[in-house]
């Protein structure tokens, strides 16, 4: 074994997001041997720089021999970058009496001595170290530590006295911990810009060119700016952003100019990487141009200029991000210019469960908060959505406590603070508030409706349950079985008999997103936008998988072709055929449609493939009439005399729809004798009662003849 003072180099790893900010360094417990220290002692980490940390041991399934854990402040500190080496030793640390902090711009409200110490306790520092303190959500600041008394490295404590003071305005506070969700972007991206830039040698070597750009594409909310403020971060090579909009100048030549300045900055500075921010503002097609934006095409000819030269740019990478990548100019898409294209999607759950872990990492959280069970609820939300949702359950905890708040000298006391913390309750109060981004543009909604809510159709049920839920929660057997879930389901029947309930009770039940479209609604006079609608609604069901589009009325959206149909509703059937069983797989995406009129709707999309399930909803028998009036009478105010068994006997005949009908009717009844009563000056209580029901089935009934 080893001398226990002697140092020992390590590989540097990225952190789990646990323990960003605590100054925590994690090895192999057998490292830890080897080093001579404890769990909680600290230890000096020597890269470019020196810092100190504590070392813990590493989490159970992340244990390696001569690799360490350490977060994108702690590298910083140390000088070192992932994937580089570092020197541990053992490291004495003294009590911090004082310690002055530069906090990096003046525009956030100072943070006073003993919250600093509250955020900072328990880590240990050096002059020159940047600390963090997380508050609320992932909101963030950064300070340089200036002068500790003792000098050396010293352990904050709960006695410290902290000052802090305005410093120099301060970079981005971005770390690869900081990015949730995206690991293997994020992996792709290192592989694209640090290899070029650290090491060089390794692309002459094999005889090639190192790549020079990186496209990020995506949803707006999905991450683009973020990682590219991450790599800024930890890169440790010169960065310069840039907004798309910033280039255009009204004066002639001008654009051009200071575009082939930024390249020459980074040039002077290599190795270095540029981030322009919203490509597609100084770079749209130039074929689909007017002659009034020849600015614009000055441009884009500049930048393809500046970006097709490797000799001329020497370590330089470009990196941009637009959330339309259809509308650059082709040109720029090519190997050489933008050599590789990320798309930086819709999390899926576990990702989302990252992003939650992320935004939730300074939130005093009480034990009923169940980020797991967020994640599985949150299907389609990006991270600009999730954070949102952090950022409302947050507001929703201050509203429901506020009138609890106690105040001492004009502050919240401490043991008020002590207790704010944020529940179950006020994320699923967020969860309702929060839509997801990518879906805003078109009608959506939540369904509240479940089983429960639906009277009877056992079997419908447990066909859906086994079409929708089970390939969402059971892929891997369906993988194992080599069964492909069905794309669409088409419920047909009379009027009322429950089409449209069933559907939004199913979107309920699985949690998935649910587009509700109308069938003419889709409709248009202008040649293409129909088909253009039809487009749209599948490309956003895509993004936020899973998702659940419901057509109502399928039938005036989809006649049959060359039949009463004109040459609208033939363009919109062949878009829809195409879509539901066309070139680009529908995954994640189920389509529910309703109709009375199945005869009118074209046959090509009866075909298994496309509506792979024909439900149909017939008259309901006695059994299912009784479960209907089950759930419309529960929350009635019922009379003992009430026989739900001989009414049920009575509505032969009736669908669901019109025995809601009856017992509204049967409610409204019941509300005139009792305001009757009370007009004439005694006490009523309000009672449904059997003639109330008779009453209301005469109505219904003639209703229906007429």
């Amino acid at each position: 074994m080893s001398d226990p003072a002697e140092p020992l180099a390590f590989w540097v790893r990225e952190a789990d997001g646990r323990d960003v900010g605590r100054g925590l360094v994690r090895l192999d417990p057998a490292d830890m041997q080897r080093l001579g220290v404890e769990p909680g002692d600290v230890v000096s980490i020597a890269g470019r720089r020196t810092t100190v940390a504590r070392a813990m041991p590493a989490h159970a399934g992340m244990r390696k021999q001569s690799l360490v854990q350490l977060d994108g402040l702690t590298r910083v500190n140390a000088g070192a970058s992932l994937d580089e080496k570092v020197v541990l030793r053992a490291a004495a640390v003294a009590p911090a009496r004082s310690v002055t902090l530069a906090q990096a711009g003046t525009r956030a409200a100072p943070l006073e001595s003993r919250q600093l110490a509250r955020f900072l306790e328990g880590i240990p520092v050096i002059a020159g170290d940047r600390v963090r303190t997380t508050l609320v959500g992932a909101q963030a600041r950064e300070f340089t530590v200036e002068r500790t008394d003792p000098p050396g490295p010293v352990l904050v404590g709960a006695e410290t006295r902290m000052r802090a003071v305005d410093g120099a305005a301060g970079g981005t506070t971005v770390t690869y911990e900081d990015v949730g969700g995206l690991r293997a972007e994020v992996q792709r991206i290192r592989e694209m810009i640090e290899l070029p830039l650290k090491h060089p040698e390794v692309f002459a070597h094999l005889g090639i060119e190192p790549p020079k750009g990186v496209l990020l594409s995506g949803p707006p909310g999905t991450g683009k700016t973020l990682i590219a403020r991450a790599v800024a971060r930890e890169a440790n090579v010169h960065f310069i952003h840039l907004n798309g909009p910033e280039i255009i100048d009204k004066m002639y030549g001008a654009s051009e100019a200071q575009l082939r300045r930024i390249f020459e900055e980074a040039q002077k500075n290599a190795p270095s990487i540029i981030f322009i921010d919203e490509l597609d503002a100084i770079a749209p097609k130039r074929e689909e141009m007017s002659g009034d934006r020849q600015v614009e095409r000055r441009v884009v000819a500049q930048l393809l200029g500046l970006m097709d030269g490797l000799e001329t740019r020497g370590h330089v990478v470009v990196i941009a991000a637009t959330n339309i990548p259809n509308a650059i100019d082709p040109a720029l898409r090519r190997p050489g210019r933008f050599d590789r294209e990320i798309v930086i999607g819709v999390p899926d759950e576990a990702g989302r469960r990252e992003i939650l872990a992320v935004h939730s990492r300074g939130m005093p959280l009480a034990a009923d908060v169940d980020l797991d069970r967020l994640a599985a609820r949150t299907p389609g939300f990006v991270g600009a959505d999730l954070a949102a949702l952090c950022r409302e359950a947050a507001m929703s905890t201050l509203r429901r406590l506020a009138p609890d708040l106690t105040l001492e000298d004009g502050r919240l006391a401490d043991h008020t603070l002590a207790a704010l913390t944020v529940a179950g309750v006020d994320f699923e109060a967020a969860v309702a508030l929060v839509q997801p981004s990518a879906l805003r543009e078109i009608v959506t909604q939540a369904s509240h409706k479940r089983w429960q809510d639906v009277g009877g159709l056992d079997a419908v049920k447990r066909t859906l349950t086994e079409a929708v839920e089970w390939p969402a929660r059971h892929a891997d057997l369906f993988a194992a079985a080599g069964v492909a879930p069905p794309r669409g389901i088409l419920f047909y029947g009379s009027p009322g008999t429950g089409k449209t309930l069933i559907a939004k009770a199913l979107a309920g039940e699985s949690g998935a997103n649910f587009i509700p479209v109308k069938g003419p609604q889709l409709i248009s006079m202008w040649a293409g936008e129909s088909e253009r609608g039809v487009r749209e609604v599948f490309r956003k069901a895509r993004q936020t998988a899973p998702c659940i589009i419901f057509f109502d009325e399928i039938d005036t959206l989809t006649p049959a072709r060359g039949g009463l149909g004109n040459a609208i509703t033939d363009r919109v059937v062949a878009q829809l055929l195409t879509e539901i069983d066309g070139i680009e797989e529908l995954r994640g995406v189920t389509v529910l449609a309703a109709t009375n009129r199945l005869d009118q709707i074209d046959p090509a999309l009866l075909r298994p493939g496309r509506f792979d399930l024909l439900i149909e909803f017939g008259m309901p028998d006695l059994a299912t009439r009784r479960a209907i009036l089950d759930v419309h009478v529960r929350p009635m105010p019922l009379a003992d005399t009430v026989d739900l068994v001989t009414l049920a006997a009575a509505t032969d005949g009736l669908v669901g729809a019109e025995i809601e009908a009856l017992c509204r009717y049967a409610g409204i009844a019941a509300i005139r004798d009792a305001l009757a009563v009370r007009a004439s000056g005694r006490a009523a209580a309000l009672s449904v009662e059997p003639r109330h029901f008779h009453d209301a089935l005469h109505l219904v009934r003639r209703e229906k003849v007429e």
